[in-house]
């Protein structure tokens, strides 16, 4: 086996979002744009010399593929080991529990979260560091830096490995130690979860429909839920990691899991409704005849997170993404601990987490974590919520309709116009951005607005300074509009309106969210002019 120094030129569009690069799978698959990404993050990290790191993904399209190129990579950087899980297969929040664990240097995921897979979809790559987390911002521009310097890659020459084979192998100097993908996460989940409780809730009858989505959290589910706790054979539904997701779009929200929301909706719903998505890090939470918002899922779990073991000390605080509406900040107020409002992406949450600020954290695109590990993670999410109903033997919608009667309601939606035009999307937010001083004062639709700004986020650990997250306005009685363009799509660009209205009076907790918010809607639209600019009537997608 010899090492090979390949040359190579730089791409001008590897810049890591949020959550790593994210390209179409034919971007990837190209000569050298994975190598080069790869390279960028040994080098930007300082090289791999005598260092561990854990190697996963989701099972997309090219994903074994990528893990082949990606192990003979790091060999030929000098790696002294690599922990991956069988088939390539780790979803995000096992990544980071075996990053944890094992006290590796990092490691790299293979994913693009919730975007479809395919030939003609979606990959990605992401490293997340020491502490399990995603790479900081200040890593990512580091990396960024070395792709649009990088000159040549160092490749291993040597055939692939069996990466079904359990156990160590070497790749020339280098182990290869290939571990169980659901092994030392569902250890984790014993130590968090009271499963005695939750065995019990299903031997007395407790019925649910869990949806896998044909993605990565399909093992995992079935393991826990099916295995460990006695739900019933067809509690999870499309349980095996596909490819290409079976051909559907891995997003559990109410649109795509559409299936499991006609079902939680019918005469034959079962007590309990849930679903992951493509790499096991979102969830989306119903119950009979009733959906729960991630706003509302995290502060219900917030409040109620003393029930389950791992949480029975209380919560050092909370942490949300500032578009997630504030139902956690009043829970955190009634506890007296800390609410810090972030900007979006799971990294903003590393620094909280590891500092002892923040034992829960959440975002209102579907993620929920806390501090077992520093990535988001839907099945924590959903077993949190199944030792909630455990212990409390009350129905989804009554555990909510509690809640809102002793927090009160954020009414709460969130409308994604996805697949414009890029550069009339930047023009949209620069034009917003450069009136947002003589907004207040103005009226649409019969709201006035009281606060326009741009929102900026200084780390309370560290003091790094975050600009330009999100464009917040305030309308008079407390309700709010923010707008934002997503880092995770691959084609076009995705404006991102949350829409958000605080209802105190239990009498008005009936009203259809769409129609709570209706005003707040039409005055964003006009206020930001998002039909006039993107030739959009209504959004794409709402939940």
């Amino acid at each position: 086996m010899s090492i090979l120094t390949v040359k190579t030129t730089p791409f001008a569009d590897q810049r890591p979002g949020t959550s790593g690069l994210r390209k179409k799978t034919t971007v990837f698959m190209q000569p050298n744009y994975l190598e080069n990404f790869v390279q960028s993050v040994f080098d930007a990290i300082g090289g791999l010399s005598a260092k561990t790191i854990v190697l996963g993904g989701d099972g997309r399209y090219f994903n074994r593929e990528a893990a082949q190129k990606i192990l003979k990579m790091a060999a030929a950087n000098g790696a002294a080991k690599v922990i991956v899980g069988q088939g390539g297969l780790l979803s995000t929040p096992a990544a980071s529990c075996v990053i944890r664990k094992y006290r590796t240097d990092g490691g790299i995921v293979m994913s693009a979260s919730h975007n479809p897979g395919g030939p003609k979809e979606d990959f990605g790559v992401k490293y997340n560091i020491a502490n399990g987390g995603p790479a900081p911002e200040a890593v990512t521009e580091a990396i960024f830096e070395c792709t649009r310097a990088i000159s040549e890659y160092r490749l291993l020459d040597a055939p692939d490995i069996d990466l079904d084979a359990l156990g160590e192998t070497r790749l020339g100097d280098m182990s290869v130690v290939v571990i169980d993908p659901v092994a030392d996460y569902e250890e984790l989940m014993h130590g968090l979860f009271d499963f005695d409780a939750i065995r019990a809730l299903f031997a007395s009858g407790f019925t649910m429909r869990f949806d896998a989505m044909h993605a990565i959290t399909g093992p995992y589910a079935q393991s826990i839920l099916t295995g460990t706790l006695g739900a019933p054979e067809g509690t999870v539904v499309n349980a095996v990691p596909l490819p290409d997701f079976g051909g559907g779009h891995p997003d559990p929200n109410p649109v795509w899991a559409r299936e499991l929301m006609d079902l939680m909706f019918s005469d034959a719903a079962p007590d309990f409704g849930a679903a992951s998505d493509g790499d096991g890090d979102r969830n989306m939470v119903l119950g009979r005849h009733v959906y729960v918002t991630p706003s509302d899922s995290l502060a219900v779990l917030a409040a109620n997170a003393h029930l389950a073991p791992g949480y029975e000390d209380g919560l050092a605080g909370i942490a949300r993404s500032m578009p997630t509406s504030a139902a956690a900040d009043r829970v955190a107020d009634k506890l007296g601990i800390g609410c810090y409002e972030t900007p979006t992406g799971w990294k903003f949450f590393g620094n909280l987490l590891d500092a002892g600020k923040a034992t829960l954290c959440g975002e209102e695109s579907a993620g929920t974590g806390s501090n077992h590990i520093r990535e988001k993670d839907g099945l924590w999410a959903v077993l949190l919520w199944l030792n909630i109903l455990a212990v409390r033997r009350e129905p989804v919608a009554d555990i909510l309709k509690s809640h809102w009667a002793e927090y009160g309601r954020n009414y709460y939606s969130r409308h994604d116009y996805e697949g414009i035009d890029a550069a009339a999307a930047a023009t949209l937010m620069d034009d917003l951005r450069a009136r947002l001083g003589s907004l207040p004062g103005t009226v649409s639709h019969g709201l006035t607005v009281v606060s326009a700004d741009d929102f900026a986020y200084t780390d309370p650990v560290d003091g790094s300074r975050s600009e330009k997250q999100g464009i917040r306005i305030g309308f008079e009685g407390g309700a709010r509009a923010v707008m934002r363009l997503s880092g995770t799509g691959t084609e076009g660009a995705t404006l991102r309106v949350y829409l958000e209205r605080f209802e105190p009076d239990p009498a008005k907790h009936d009203l259809d969210p769409q129609e709570a918010l209706a005003a707040i809607a039409a005055a964003a639209d006009e206020i930001a002019g998002i039909t006039a600019r993107t030739g959009r009537s209504e959004p794409d997608l709402m939940t």
